[in-house]
């Protein structure tokens, strides 16, 4: 598949995904607790859940996944800007964050939760608004009874990388 053919069936997915998604909020302690990660996340994608805050203060929303592989799709605009005239730092470390993160999640069984302990952030080249969209995939590498560890990279519709991430993640019994 060529650039445009690959663009054009990503804005295809975002519009379809966008349609299901719920306002934005936060689950309750009991929802996230009612399934699997992989569950949790699903509900979210069918409208059944809140959608992402973030993803609505950032722009990107999770477009597609499985256990062990989460991709969130986001087009950055020039309110993420950094003062030198291209995407921020923060965008990539947050939808990397968040790609990796769920990818965790996806794999975690009923009542367990997880949080970052560090993420760590490579920026190949600079992102700006003339890009397009971009995607965040984030791939589990190992998920044990304590801890989550994730990769994951960010590309565009042509595959040029632009920032590649590990995470190690704290698993825990929710409350």
């Amino acid at each position: 598949m060529n650039k445009e053919e690959t663009l054009q069936q990503w804005q295809q997915q975002e519009a379809a995904v966008r349609a299901k998604l719920a306002a934005p909020g936060v689950a309750s302690l009991d929802e996230l607790k009612a399934g699997s990660g992989m569950d949790f996340l699903q509900r979210i994608w069918d409208g059944e859940l809140p959608s992402l805050p973030i993803g609505t203060l950032m722009d990107f929303i999770p477009v597609e996944g499985e256990p062990g592989r989460i991709v969130f799709q986001g087009s950055p605009g020039p309110q993420h800007y950094n003062p030198l005239g291209s995407v921020h730092g923060g965008y990539f470390c947050t939808l990397l964050d968040s790609a990796v993160g769920c990818a965790v999640h996806s794999m975690l069984p009923q009542g367990m939760g997880y949080t970052t302990l560090e993420l760590k952030v490579n920026l190949i080249r600079a992102l700006t608004t003339k890009i397009g969209p971009v995607r965040a995939e984030g791939k589990v590498i190992q998920v044990g009874n304590q801890v989550g560890i994730a990769e994951g990279r960010i590309f565009d519709s042509a595959g040029k990388l632009y920032a590649h991430a590990t995470t190690t993640c704290l698993i825990f019994a929710l409350p």
